[in-house]
C-alpha cells in the first residue's frame, strides 16, 4: 500500500476536479440553456455519468491517503488511525462479480488482433430502409436513398452487440453474423470503435478502485472516438463543425482505417491500465477468506 500524504494528493485531486470541468463545461452549459448536441451528448446519455461523479478524483487501489475525511465518507472507504483507503473486500463483496466480467471481456478483447474493415457501417445500418432516423435534427449526407445504397454496396462486418442491437430490421440479416449479447466476450474486438469507447464505461464500473486520472483518460478517448464514429456517420454534421469522412469513398475509408488503428492503439493501452486494477482485486478477492 502506497500511503500518500496531503502534500502529495491533494493536488493530484485539484487538478482532477479542474480537468473534469474543463471536458464537461460545454455540456453544462448547454444542458443549463436546454440545448442538444448530436454528437457530444452521447458521453452523458449512453454512458449514463454526470460531469459531478467525473470531477470525484479517487486513489485507486493500492494507495491509502493521509488526512482525507471527505474520503472515508464516501462509500466503499475505510479509515484506520487517519489513513483511508479503498476497502477492497467490501468492495468485492458487493462488486466482485463486475470485477470478474470486466476482467475478462477487457484482457480478450486485448488478446485480439484489432479487425479494420467495418468502415463505421453500424451507424448506416441504424437507419437503413426506414423513417425512424436516431438523429431526426440531423440531416442524411446522402439522402435516404443514397444511405441505403451505400449499406447495398458494402458488407456488414460488425462485432460489437451494442451497436449491432440498433440495426434496422432489414439491415439485421445483413450482417456477417447475427449478434447476440452472450457472444459478446467472444466477439470484442481492439478495433471496434465502440469497444474503444467503452473502456470508458468499464473504468466507471469499477469505481473508486480505478485512479481518477484513468478515468478521463478514458473519457477522453471515448470523447475522440465519438467524433469519428459521427463525422464516418450517414448524418451531415458539417452545420456542428464535424467534416465527414466519407466511407463511402476510397479516400474516406483510408482516412477511416487510419485513425481506427491509432484508436485501437490508445485503447489497449487503457485496457493494461484497468487491466492492472482488475488483476489486483482479484488477487484481493483470491486471498480474501469467504
Amino acid at each position: 500500500m502506497t500511503v500518500l500524504t496531503p502534500a502529495q494528493w491533494q493536488p493530484r485531486a485539484q487538478a482532477h476536479a479542474e480537468r473534469a470541468d474543463a471536458l464537461t463545461r460545454e455540456y453544462r452549459e448547454r444542458r443549463q440553456a436546454r440545448q442538444r448536441h448530436p454528437v457530444e451528448d452521447f458521453l452523458f446519455t449512453y454512458y449514463p455519468t454526470k460531469p459531478a461523479q467525473l470531477r470525484v478524483w479517487h486513489p485507486g487501489t493500492g494507495r491509502a491517503l493521509v488526512e482525507a475525511p471527505e474520503h472515508a465518507r464516501r462509500r466503499w472507504y475505510s479509515s484506520q488511525e487517519g489513513v483511508v483507503s479503498l476497502d477492497e473486500p467490501g468492495f468485492l463483496a458487493e462488486r466482485g462479480d463486475a470485477v470478474r466480467f470486466v476482467h475478462d471481456l477487457v484482457s480478450r478483447t486485448r488478446a485480439r488482433p484489432a479487425r479494420l474493415s467495418c468502415f463505421g457501417l453500424h451507424e448506416w445500418a441504424m437507419v437503413y430502409r426506414t423513417e425512424d432516423v436516431r438523429h431526426a435534427q440531423v440531416p442524411l449526407r446522402l439522402g435516404a436513398a443514397g444511405t441505403d445504397e451505400v449499406v447495398r454496396s458494402h458488407p456488414l462486418r460488425c462485432t460489437h452487440f451494442d451497436a449491432f442491437r440498433f440495426f434496422t430490421d432489414p439491415a439485421i440479416p445483413r450482417n456477417e453474423r447475427e449478434l447476440t449479447r452472450a457472444d459478446q466476450p467472444a466477439l470484442e474486438q481492439p478495433g471496434c470503435l465502440h469497444a474503444g469507447m467503452d473502456v470508458y464505461k468499464w473504468a466507471m464500473k469499477l469505481g473508486p478502485a480505478v485512479p481518477g486520472e484513468l478515468l478521463l483518460d478514458a473519457f477522453e478517448l471515448a470523447r475522440d472516438i465519438r467524433a469519428l464514429d459521427m463525422r464516418a456517420s450517414p448524418y451531415d454534421l458539417r452545420d456542428w463543425g464535424y467534416e465527414p469522412v466519407p466511407i463511402e469513398t476510397a479516400d474516406g475509408k483510408a482516412t477511416y482505417v487510419a485513425a481506427q488503428r491509432e484508436f485501437a492503439e490508445r485503447a489497449n493501452g487503457l485496457r493494461d491500465r484497468v487491466l492492472e486494477v482488475t488483476s489486483s482485486l482479484l488477487r484481493v478477492a483470491a486471498t480474501t477468506p469467504g
